[in-house]
């Protein structure tokens, strides 16, 4: 079995190197599905490794480090795609790119995965099976995930078992936070339509008011959750737009909405799916006018097998310091789409700290001055190589 002290100094010898590599991700970030630049990049990183690779959904990369000795597979996962978002901080390192920026610190997923896979290929001799590197296009747009799965990353050879991560600047660099259970919600996308008819605004009589029509829709929708979900289960509903209309004088023939719904259980995702389409097409109905729902499925509910967390309590136990590993109390919200490979294989998502207060890397996610304190990518390196290594050599 390989040495902790043997991975701890390969990480250090490479920590400047991965340093280099998120902020140059960081200066050129790409949206989803966009990601040319960030993909032949991992490519050019991988060949230079020697490490098998070829290129899945578009603009994502599959890397694989077969072992010497037979044994199971797991997969280590990194997202790759940026934010439309202006980058507002003052770093040397800050986006070259005008409106985009790694405002959810996927870079730094990249990076730390590179300098995993950089001390995983040079122990290829000692390790039981195989490791695959799944670099993901798309997670906060469409989600590459499951179109990486269809592709068959899964599969030749078998997945047993998937590993990801997500810094987190709530957490001080230093600290992981880990959940077993449920981590993240369920989400969906819904587009409400409000169907009435013009008139104009001096005989409201001859037509049906789609404005008015959606003001009733709207308030009804706000009772969903708080009247008909349980609230030991827990949902979130959002309208997060709405227009109409086209003249101050003119009675509205339509009305948009769009929203979200995010749910913790199945049955709380089915109930409010139904409740909001009922209330969708009754309400307009009762009032002369007509209701559609729309609605896009997204993410699945993010799912942590226990098993899969214990490997990484133990290595977080083993690698930091004394109260580093933080047991996250509650489920989250926020989606990911790493949730599609905790459907399909055993799986678990922790996440790296990577705050700082005293640097003043206190800003969240999907914030125009977001930054990492980059101390947390050795960390990340170190626990998914311990992660990927632990779970190989205790799998028969």
């Amino acid at each position: 079995m390989v040495k902790t002290d043997y991975i701890k100094s390969k990480a250090i010898e490479i920590k400047n190197w991965v340093i280099e590599i998120r902020r140059d991700f960081h200066q050129h970030p790409e949206l989803g599905f966009e990601e040319y630049r960030t993909r032949d990049k991992v490519i050019e990183y991988l060949n230079e490794m020697s490490i098998e690779n070829k290129i899945v959904a578009k603009t994502g990369v599959m890397g694989i480090i077969r072992g010497k000795r037979k044994g199971k597979t797991v997969a280590l996962r990194a997202d790759i795609d940026a934010l439309p978002m202006e980058d507002k901080k003052e770093v040397p390192y800050k986006s070259k790119v005008k409106g985009k920026m790694h405002a959810c610190g996927h870079d730094a997923h990249t990076a730390i995965l590179l300098g995993a896979s950089r001390i995983l290929k040079d122990l290829e001799d000692e390790i039981k099976g195989n490791i695959k590197l799944f670099f993901q296009p798309a997670e906060e747009t469409i989600g590459g995930a499951l179109p990486m799965i269809e592709e068959g990353v899964l599969e030749d050879p078998y997945v047993d078992g998937v590993f990801g991560l997500h810094v987190d600047n709530s957490i001080e660099a230093g600290q992981i936070g880990i959940r077993y259970g449920q981590m993240k919600a369920a989400s969906d996308e819904i587009k409400v339509n409000i169907y009435g008819k013009n008139s104009h605004g001096a005989y409201p009589q001859d037509g049906v008011d789609a404005i008015a029509v959606a003001g009733q829709v709207l308030n009804a929708l706000q009772m969903v959750v708080s009247r008909n979900v349980d609230p030991r289960t827990s949902a979130v509903l959002t309208i997060g737009t709405i227009k109409g209309g086209c003249a101050g004088n003119i009675i509205a023939d339509k009305v948009e909405m769009e929203g979200i719904v995010r749910t913790l259980k199945a049955e709380s995702r089915t109930l409010v799916i139904d409740k909001i389409r009922d209330i969708v097409e009754q309400i307009p109905k009762s009032l002369g006018g007509r209701g559609e729902m729309i609605r896009q499925e997204s993410y699945p509910p993010l799912i942590n097998d226990d098993y899969m967390v214990d490997i990484i309590k133990s290595n977080g136990l083993e690698l930091l310091e004394e109260d580093s590993v933080y047991e996250i109390p509650y489920p989250s919200f926020g989606v990911e789409d790493f949730s599609y490979f905790a459907a399909n294989r055993p799986s678990a998502f922790f996440q790296l700290g990577s705050g700082n207060r005293e640097k003043g890397i206190i800003y969240g996610g999907h914030t125009p001055y977001f930054d990492i304190d980059e101390e947390c990518l050795i960390i990340g390196v170190l626990l998914q190589v311990k992660n990927a290594l632990e779970f190989l050599n205790t799998m028969e």
